[in-house]
């Protein structure tokens, strides 16, 4: 029953993730006399990769740092304080983790860009573009940290801690001996997640790095579509795909350790309301930094969208095809009914595959299923430009000729919706009592009728979550959309992304209004998913 359930998702992920990514990598190496492996050797040795590598490493670690100092105290106040207005923190604080890329490198732009709020208001004139990179990852990542570390450190039961200072510790050696040792997998988890989105980072490192900051991710964009060397492209893909499988290799780990080491108890109990000026001063400072470093680029970026004005001439333009100066041949607005039609194909999609994959994943076993389990991580990771290009050589011959299809961009941004799908409904699934739908089969009900009579009332809420992450994800996807979206149909990120690589005021004001039109409706689909959020259930 449960490999008839894994075949969907795994037929699934290998027409439309490997069969593209290996069409694409065997082009770049592959010649009439064979393959051309000691390419592997000449890219790997050029001087100006070994600088995007060495870029994109040390950005990497860099974001991933600054990140758990900033997120860590941000989880402990999440986790065990008790204060009005905690579940409309949490929900502000996850809300960058689901905007486009391209809104958050646009939010950054307009604060640290050059004209941005540091080059007008306060005249600072550095070379803000490294800090701004390093700021929109910590901004991107806050919740992974968040949501990972304070989700564990909510079901610690305190009483430990409590334990060791009746005994004499100190309050820090109490949290160093205690709290720390069963935080380390969930810590190391939240690391190793940041360090995978910021390694592949693309979006932000292309609005805000330009040609002079280039990642792997945007490296591998330039060689594709600018220089068409496929060999080098190639090359750089399977040096990405490499570092991937290890740090997917090493959260998987990490799950499994923060899974089974430790007794866990109802979060709803270990909040309590701040007790002390220490305590208060850590509340205060946490809703100061999410205010500077969440809020604060997300309100620019809204004041960036009005005109001199403050008026919405920006937003009455992208009614105008003649507005974009030829940048598209429909009205930049179309983009925003093209994005939610596509982004609800890609939920149908993502549900459907993620929801098939999570039944099948239920039962932990074997090493086929976690074999399943890392396929299914492998699109957060790999990159979304050689899955974009892969669809434009690989599928383009009958039966699978969907090059000139619509639904292209909805597969493709479904590959990115199902991960979240399998992670969200994956520990609601295998908290239901196998004994129920054993009772439910001993009564006579066929295996769908116990699902539906048993399984989906309890996993209703997880559904709706589920769904709600693949939207708002499908809806910001950008770096294989950017190949394949038609210049009839673009996307939002898609339609920013051209807006700003074109000159003049109106085309950035343009895509400063198109970015908030892109971030309202995220923040509204995730404050509607922490209406009915399962507490503790689920990784994201």
């Amino acid at each position: 029953m449960r490999g008839a359930l894994a075949a969907l998702p795994a037929a699934f992920f290998a027409l439309f993730f490997a069969y593209p990514v290996a069409t694409i990598v065997g082009r770049g190496l592959k010649t009439d006399e064979g393959w051309r492996l000691g390419r592997l050797g000449e890219v790997l040795t050029r001087p100006d990769i070994l600088d995007v590598l060495w870029f994109t490493t040390w950005q990497a670690l860099a974001s991933t740092a600054l990140t758990l100092l900033v997120a860590l105290p941000g989880a402990y106040v999440l986790a065990r304080f008790d204060f009005p207005g905690r579940r409309v923190l949490r929900a502000v604080v996850t809300v960058p983790f689901v905007l486009p890329t391209v809104v958050v490198g646009t939010a950054f732009l307009a604060l640290l860009g050059r004209g941005g709020l540091l080059d007008e208001a306060w005249g600072v004139r550095l070379d803000t573009t490294v800090w701004a990179i390093l700021l929109a990852h910590v901004f991107f990542n806050y919740a992974v940290v968040v949501r990972t570390v304070g989700g564990l450190w909510a079901q610690l039961d305190p009483r430990q801690e409590e334990a060791a200072r009746v005994l004499g510790a100190s309050r820090l050696a109490a949290w160093r001996r205690v709290t720390l040792p069963a935080l380390g997998p969930a810590v190391a988890a939240a690391a190793l997640m940041v360090f995978l989105f910021t390694y592949t980072s693309f979006g932000v490192v292309v609005i805000l790095g330009g040609p002079a900051y280039r990642t792997l991710e945007a490296e591998v964009y330039r060689q594709t579509a600018q220089l068409l060397d496929l060999p080098t492209a190639a090359v750089l893909t399977l040096v990405q795909f490499a570092a991937v499988g290890c740090v997917l290799a090493l959260h998987a780990w990490t799950v499994r350790r923060r899974e089974s080491a430790l007794r866990l108890v109802d979060p709803a109990g270990t909040a309590r309301r701040p007790r002390g000026a220490g305590q208060w001063a850590l509340l205060g400072g946490v809703l100061a930094s999410v205010a500077l470093l969440l809020m604060l680029p997300l309100g620019v970026l809204v004041a960036r969208s009005l005109d001199a004005s403050g008026g919405l001439g920006y937003y009455r333009a992208l009614r105008s095809v003649e507005a974009s100066g030829g940048t598209f041949t429909v009205p930049p607005l179309q983009a925003v009914w093209n994005s939610l039609q596509f982004a609800c194909a890609a939920t149908a999609v993502a549900v459907v595959v993620g929801g098939l994959a999570a039944a099948a994943l239920t039962r932990r076993a074997g090493r086929l299923v976690r074999g399943l389990d890392a396929l299914l991580m492998l699109p957060l990771g790999v990159s979304a430009v050689t899955v974009g290009f892969g669809f434009l050589i690989a599928l383009d011959e009958p039966p699978l000729d969907l090059r000139s299809s619509w639904f292209l961009v909805p597969l493709a941004q479904a590959l990115v919706g199902v991960p979240f799908v399998v992670r969200t409904m994956l520990p609601v699934l295998r908290a239901v009592d196998a004994r129920l739908r054993e009772a439910a089969a001993v009564l006579g009900a066929s295996p769908l009728r116990a699902w539906r009579e048993v399984d989906l009332p309890m996993v209703r809420r997880a559904l709706l979550v589920a769904a709600g992450f693949a939207f708002a994800v499908s809806l910001g996807e950008f770096g294989a959309t950017v190949f394949i979206a038609r210049a009839d149909h673009p996307t939002l990120p898609v339609a920013v992304a051209r807006l700003l690589g074109r000159p003049g005021e109106l085309n950035y004001g343009q895509a400063m209004a198109l970015s908030t039109i892109l971030m309202v409706v995220c923040a509204v689909a995730l404050l509607l998913l922490e209406r009915v959020r399962v507490d503790g259930k689920g990784e994201f």
